[in-house]
């Protein structure tokens, strides 16, 4: 008898099963040490993908109304730089008008807090923060190096921002021109009987990547008019900072609305007081139950299948592996590989081939 007729049935399944998941976690990891190297490259890559889901309603449409190419690629990108441009000066605007009430309001609260700690039972004098404010100050002096190495890291790190921004620049212009050419290409490195399941998977995670784009624009916008509507109805100075805020936050599922809105409350509180903040922190509250219940199932409907539970564990893991970048990406890149998977799994040959939907330009598959 062979040694290999003495081994249960079970174990040898297992056992090829196991080496497979093994090979295969091999190379996730191998995927992932790959992508961490080249992060200055593949992050701004993966923006790009998003501003061209974003934009590419606007080049298609224009295009269909007989744009020429270039000019509704160029057209939807002035467009977002005018609305960004548009959000930057109104902040610096509003934040340049209160800075007086703001400096008035501010020295009152620290006042207010100096005379809080003074009382029982915490009996904090001016004398203690003055030492620690001495502290402080040695503290500084003492690891100045350290410090400006910081500041040496935070000008590299300027550098590949501007490096990042190029990235995303002509990427995005690239392939809102060229998309489809580019996606042929991709396809064509695959095996030539892998091609048309590759192509499905394709069409449908871009589809389901536009479609979370644009929920989560619609979301992030109502989340941001409400909670500037609450700050502005309780006289909350710098509502449309904080408006502004809200708006990014809601890009980054579960930890952006509780960053934004904890920014929200903290700015009732230094220049309102704790009665405001209460009612801010009611009206955050109320805004992120109106996104989950309401906006959320409303909106998205089929297009976009990820339980929240998967939204949960997708942005922890996130946040884990890449901290911020981490988390912004998680869910759509969960949400999109869903559809990818699914896609390929019920494609079946003699299945007709994905509709183009590329005829105006863009990138659709």
């Amino acid at each position: 008898m062979r040694a290999d007729d003495a081994v249960p049935a079970g174990l040898r399944v297992g056992a090829a099963f196991t080496w497979r998941i093994l090979v295969v976690a091999a190379g996730l990891a191998l995927l992932v040490t790959m992508v961490i190297l080249l992060r200055d490259i593949v992050v701004p890559f993966l923006i790009a993908l998003l501003v061209c889901a974003l934009l590419m309603p606007m080049s298609s449409f224009l295009q269909r109304h007989r744009w020429p190419k270039w000019t509704a690629v160029l057209s939807s990108l002035v467009a977002l730089v005018l609305v960004i441009g548009g959000l930057a000066l109104l902040v610096t605007q509003q934040i340049r008008s209160a800075l007086p009430s703001l400096e008035h309001r501010l020295h009152h609260s620290a006042s207010s807090f100096r005379t809080l700690l003074d009382s029982e039972p915490f009996g904090i004098t001016a004398k203690d923060v003055n030492g620690w404010v001495s502290d402080g100050f040695d503290y500084l002096q003492a690891h100045a190096a350290a410090i400006l190495s910081g500041f040496q890291a935070a000008g590299t790190g300027a550098v590949h921002a501007l490096e990042g921004l190029f990235i995303i620049v002509f990427t995005t212009i690239f392939v809102l021109i060229d998309g489809p050419r580019i996606w042929g290409w991709v396809v064509r490195v695959f095996p030539r009987r892998a091609r048309a399941r590759i192509d499905v998977a394709g069409h449908a995670g871009w589809k389901t990547l536009t479609s979370f784009i644009r929920v989560q624009l619609v979301v992030a916008v109502t989340d941001a008019l409400g909670v500037v509507i609450g700050a502005l109805a309780l006289q909350i100075p710098l509502a449309l900072p904080i408006g502004v805020i809200v708006f990014i936050g809601a890009f980054v599922p579960v930890v952006g609305a509780i960053v934004a809105g904890g920014v929200a409350v903290v700015i009732a509180l230094v220049f309102n007081g704790w009665v405001p903040a209460l009612a801010m922190l009611g009206v955050v509250i109320v805004v992120q139950q109106l996104e989950s219940h309401v906006l959320h199932p409303f909106l998205t409907g089929t297009a976009v299948k990820v339980h929240p539970l998967g939204v949960v564990l997708g942005v922890t893991a996130g946040t884990t592996l890449a901290g911020v970048v981490g988390a912004f990406f998680a869910v759509p890149f969960i949400a999109t590989v869903n559809a990818m998977v699914v896609a390929a799994a019920k494609w079946r040959p003699g299945d007709p081939e994905p509709g183009s939907a590329t005829d105006h330009g863009g990138v659709q598959s």
